[in-house]
């Protein structure tokens, strides 16, 4: 089966791609809302924030691929927001009584910039 890169679709189709990317962030901003309107803690919002780690780890990836043709500083803007989100959710995970909503607020900010 042949698999084509995240550029490669980008390339073709990039009002597809960016779909995806802003399904990506529905999806996990859906998961981090809930989690943050039950005032869950355990699993479900472990698998929310989860989400957005996952979610970010693919985007920095990404950005730092040498193929990406995104321009260096916006990369390299993106990449810090990226590194942002990941200390965030860890430290949002290891404190429970911590809000889910800078989470919440910076990726609706980036999900809205794919319009």
């Amino acid at each position: 089966m042949y698999r084509l890169s995240y550029a490669e679709i980008m390339e073709d189709a990039p009002d597809l791609g960016r779909e995806r990317e802003r399904a990506a962030f529905d999806r996990a901003l859906g998961l981090l809302r809930s989690a943050e309107a039950r005032g869950a803690a355990g699993p479900e919002r472990t698998a929310a924030v989860g989400s957005i780690q996952d979610l970010w780890n693919v985007l920095i990836a990404d950005l730092l691929d040498a193929e990406n043709a995104l321009p260096e500083a916006l990369r390299a803007d993106l990449v810090a927001i990226g590194l942002w989100n990941m200390r965030e959710a860890g430290e949002v995970l290891s404190t429970p009584e911590r809000s889910l909503a800078a989470l919440i607020e910076v990726n609706t900010s980036i999900r809205d910039g794919l319009q």
